[in-house]
């Protein structure tokens, strides 16, 4: 397995809607290895391909209570309800949060690295987070673009620095 060079904002690639996966080799499982090794190095709860310069369709999310990574071939959301606002930072614009919206619930079909198709529930949660975010990257969109509004973007310790200025504006939740 190898760490791999992180693509960072504005890079066209991150930009660039991804190719689906026409066939899972030997090649497509290295690249995920690749990729679960990189999310883990850099801290991350999830990564697209694309963020390390391959537009293909993959995804891997590991949020903190998994024991393994969940890869996410050719993803697609098949259902979004509800909406609501959340804190989010992407390692492709790293020292940066900011709030947007995002379902309430989603519903995702992949397949897996045996090619079998699954389907993934996520209900308030970070798995429901990151399954938008990750599949927003696939499709060439970055977190920055859901914004609610651009002033809900801040250099990371930012607000914790306003929350102790006696004097200062009324300070944001604290950045999880």
């Amino acid at each position: 397995m190898v760490v791999k060079p992180l693509v960072f904002a504005p890079d066209a690639m991150l930009s660039r809607r991804t190719r689906r996966v026409r066939q899972i080799d030997a090649g497509v499982r290295k690249l995920v290895e690749d990729m679960i090794e990189t999310m883990h190095d850099a801290n991350g709860v999830g990564l697209a391909a694309n963020q390390i310069g391959v537009p293909l369709r993959i995804a891997v999310i590991q949020i903190p209570e998994d024991e393994e990574a969940t890869v996410l071939i050719n993803p697609e959301v098949v259902r979004r309800e509800g909406e609501r606002e959340v804190e989010e930072g992407c390692l492709s614009i790293p020292g940066y949060q900011g709030k947007l919206k995002r379902s309430f619930k989603v519903r995702v079909k992949a397949q897996g690295l045996d090619g079998k198709p699954f389907r993934i529930k996520a209900e308030d949660d970070l798995r429901a987070q990151a399954l938008e975010h990750e599949i927003d990257h696939l499709e060439g969109r970055l977190y920055v673009e859901r914004l609610v509004s651009k002033e809900q973007l801040w250099k990371i310790g930012e607000r914790e620095e306003d929350e102790q200025e006696p004097d200062g504006p009324e300070a944001a939740p604290s950045v999880n």
